[in-house]
C-alpha cells in the first residue's frame, strides 16, 4: 500500500483496530509501521477522527480504540454481529453493507470462519469501506450464505 493513499490506510487503520488492542496513537503508529506505513502523531490522530474511533473499555477492561456505535471485538469473538447491516445474495455471491470503515473488520471474521469450517461455503472475501463482498463455493449458493450470515448476525455473535 502507497503510504500517501489516505482512504487505504484509514482503511488499515480500521482494521488494526479491530483487534482490540490498539490503545493510543503510539500504538496505532507502531502497528502501521509494522505493516510499512509511516505517519505523524498528527496524521494517526486526524485518521482516528475521521473513521470515528473511540476510546472505550473492551470484554478484557483495557481501554481501546474501537468505531463509534461498534462494540470492540474481544479477542474470545468469532463474529461481529454488529457489523452486518444488510445482506444480499446474487448468483454466487453475497454483498454485506457495514458501518463506515467495518469491512475489512467483518470480511476478516468471515474468512476465519471459512477457514476454520464453521462456514465453509464462504471461499472468500472483498471488503472495500463499507462493503462486503462473499464468493460462495456454488454458481447459486449466494442466497444460502446470506441466509447463513444473517443467521450468525441474527444470532448476535455466532461461532463462538
Amino acid at each position: 500500500m502507497k503510504a500517501n493513499n489516505a482512504n487505504a490506510r484509514k482503511s488499515l487503520v480500521a482494521k488494526l483496530i479491530a483487534n482490540g488492542k490498539i490503545g493510543s496513537q503510539s500504538d496505532l503508529i507502531k502497528a502501521l509501521k509494522k505493516e510499512g506505513v509511516v505517519v505523524t502523531q498528527g496524521t494517526a490522530s486526524r485518521d482516528l477522527e475521521d473513521i470515528g474511533a473511540i476510546r472505550v473499555r473492551n470484554s478484557e477492561g483495557e481501554i481501546v480504540y474501537a468505531l463509534k456505535g461498534v462494540q470492540p471485538i474481544s479477542n474470545k469473538s468469532s463474529f461481529p454481529s454488529e457489523l452486518v447491516l444488510t445482506a444480499t445474495p446474487s448468483g454466487n455471491l453475497v454483498v454485506i453493507r457495514t458501518p463506515i470503515a467495518a469491512a475489512q473488520m467483518l470480511a476478516s471474521a468471515i474468512d476465519g470462519l471459512s477457514q476454520s469450517g464453521k462456514l465453509p461455503s464462504a471461499i472468500g472475501t472483498v471488503a472495500g469501506d463499507d462493503t462486503v463482498i462473499v464468493v460462495a463455493d456454488t454458481a447459486t449458493g449466494g442466497s444460502a450464505l446470506a441466509k447463513k450470515i444473517l443467521g450468525l448476525a441474527n444470532s448476535k455473535g455466532g461461532g463462538r
